[in-house]
Order: C-alpha cells, then structure tokens, then sequence
C-alpha cells in the first residue's frame, strides 16, 4: 500500500514551507509575488500566512505522530510560533497589517489565523510566549473596526472574537457572533446549502468559509452561549449533507465542476469534506476511505499542473497557470486557502481515513456500473 499520508504530508509542505520560511526570516513582504491587484498587495501577506495556518493547524496539534514526521511538526511548530511573533510585532519588518481599509481584507485573513488558532489550541494558541499573545491580541482586536458586508463576512468577525476566546482574552464581542448565526440561520435554503447572503450563489463558498466556520463557532460557544448550542445540531446534520455532495462532484479523474468566483482556491473548494472527514461527521453513505482516495486523486490531478513559480509560491489557476481565473480581489496570498483540504492530517495513522483498504468513491463506482442507492435531500 503506498504510504498516502507521506504523500499528502510532503504536499502540503511543499506549498506552506516558502511563506512560512520568509516569515519566520521576517523576509516574507518582501519574498512574496505582488503583481496581482497591486492595490491590495499590503493585504498579500497576512493573506498567505493566515490561510496557510488555517490548514497546517490539525497536523501540527496532533500528539501522536512518531519518527520523521514527529521531527517534523516539531520543527514546523517553533516555525509557526516565530511567525505569529513576527507578523504582529511592532518592530517586526514583517508585521502585517490587522486595521481596516476601504477595502475590508484583513478582517478576512485575521479569521483564517485565528481559525488556525481554534484547530491548534494547545500546540499554538497556549505556547505562544506572553508578549506574543499580548501583540496578537491587539492586533486581533484592530479588526473590530472593519464592518463586515452582509455575506460570509459575517463569519469573519464571529471567528475573530472565536481566536480571541482562544487565547483566554476576557473582552469578547459577543453581538458579533450572535449577529452571524442569527443571519445564516435566516439564509438557509435547503438540502445542506445557505445563502452567501440573501441569495443562493453557485459555487464553493458553503464549503470555503460557510459550513467550516459557522460549525466551529457554534462548537466552541455552545458551552456558554444557548444561541450556538440550540442550532448546533442541525447545522452538524447540514454540513454532513453537503459534504455528501462535495464527494459525488469528484469525478473519476479527479476533476472537479469550476463554478462560480474565487475558483483558484483550488481544492480549497473541498474545505468542508476535509473537515467533516477531520471531525468525523461525514454521513453513513460516506466512508473516510473513499474520501482519502477521492482527495488524493484530487491532489494528484491538480499539483501535476504548472502551480508554482520558479521560488514555490503558488500561481494562480485550477489546473495549472491561469490568471484569468483570478477576480480583481485575489492576490497570491488569496491562493493558499488550498491548504484546507489537508486537515485530514490531524488524523493519526491509525485512523481509518489513513488506515483503511482503498475504496471506490461514488463517480468511479457509478462509471463502474455498480448498482448504488439513489440519492436523497436532507429536507424531504
């Protein structure tokens, strides 16, 4: 059996290392290609580091890995600290940029680190030295002035005060999380799909940012918050229908239907059967092995294209370079949102998602002819 989570280790690596080995030099804003939308190249930065560490997080709070690979997190766990200290000190050549704008981005990116922050509570969150912790709490809280649009933004500003209860800060703003899942509450439109707003729009971002963030901010503050624990069922048994699906677009080859904007996300577009494989709420129709073989062929199809430049920063595309695919918002620190479909590294060897027989995943087995159970919305 090939060793699959060699494979998707070495992978993910290969994309996080450069931003993470500029930062840790305090070289990255000055390492990192800026010519895409240079008007929000200040905003690249915190960009590529905070998607990078939304997906590296389970891997690196993980406590049973051994050997190589224990060597390994290790070394990326001191990297991870180091960067977190040089992108919010005041001193920093690489302290990036936490206020608002008229555009808005860094309350975006600071939610991604900070949902790193949620997936690495004790490997990050709690070893982060004093000072560390002081600097990214205020760095964390600039934020606050940016308004959030009426869309998954809203997710945003919940997820920050999320880190920040992470990092045990008492002064949490309660009203935005309650604001966020009030809103998609309202904004569900059936068979495991919300409204990115008040419409319904077609492509990858209840899977991006929707499901993935409103799931762990409803987690994290059902303890305390009746509001998150009333709907955190339901919204457990929606994530799990739409992960169902993510799995049947997957196609033998492991392509994938390019729908809708902020398509060179890549398979960023599979954060959520990443997670649902991760937390373990796939549904019974959905083994964990069929998503390790699905994802892998996936990974496989997309980084045999032209994805890098010559120093290993992403370009932008699906498969291979294709810059028209990128909107006038994405810069290449959007790119690494990518990073997400690696959560499944939180897993530990034994885990069945690694250690299970390779099995079919939907698409092989219908062009397969096998005779499969019809499928069926979650709302009939």
């Amino acid at each position: 059996m090939p060793d699959t989570r060699g494979l998707w280790l070495e992978a993910m690596l290969k994309i996080a290392a450069p931003v993470l080995d500029a930062l840790e030099k305090q070289r990255l804003r000055d390492s990192l290609p800026l010519q895409m939308n240079p008007a929000r190249a200040p905003y690249a930065p915190l960009e590529a580091f905070g998607r990078t560490l939304c997906g590296i997080a389970p891997w690196l709070e993980l406590e049973s890995i051994r050997g190589r690979e224990k060597t390994l997190q290790t070394s990326y766990r001191r990297k991870v600290i180091d960067c977190l200290d040089a992108a919010t000190d005041p001193g920093s050549k690489d302290q990036m940029i936490f206020m608002g704008s008229h555009y808005g981005q860094p309350l975006v990116d600071a939610a991604f680190l900070c949902y790193g922050l949620l997936r690495a509570p004790q490997s990050l969150a709690a070893a982060l030295p004093s000072r560390v912790r002081k600097n990214l709490i205020n760095a964390l809280k600039e934020t606050r002035f940016i308004q959030p649009h009426q869309n998954n933004w809203l997710l945003f500003g919940a997820m920050v005060e999320t880190g920040l209860s992470v990092l045990n800060e008492k002064d949490i703003a309660h009203e935005r999380v309650l604001t966020a899942i009030e809103r998609f509450k309202g904004w569900y439109k059936g068979d495991g799909l919300y409204g990115d707003g008040e419409n319904l729009s077609l492509d990858y971002y209840n899977s991006y940012v929707i499901h993935p963030m409103l799931l762990d901010v409803l987690k994290h503050f059902s303890g305390t918050m009746p509001e998150c624990e009333a709907l955190l069922s339901e919204a457990v048994r929606r994530a799990a229908r739409c992960s169902a699906v993510l799995e049947r677009l997957i196609s033998p080859e492991g392509t994938y239907p390019v729908i809708g904007r902020s398509a060179t996300f890549r398979f960023g577009a599979f954060h959520l059967l990443a997670q649902a494989a991760l937390q373990g709420f796939l549904p019974e129709t959905v083994s964990p092995e069929q998503v390790r073989c699905a994802l892998t062929r996936v990974i496989d199809r997309v980084m045999s294209g032209r994805i890098f430049d010559s120093r290993g920063f992403l370009l932008p595309g699906v498969y291979g370079y294709q810059p028209s695919l990128a909107e006038n918002y994405i810069t290449v620190g959007s790119l690494y949102l990518c990073l997400t479909v690696f959560l499944p590294l939180g897993l530990p060897a034994g885990a069945p998602f690694w250690s299970a027989p390779d099995q079919p995943w939907t698409s092989v087995r219908l062009i397969n002819e096998e005779d499969i159970p019809a499928d069926h919305t979650i709302d009939s």
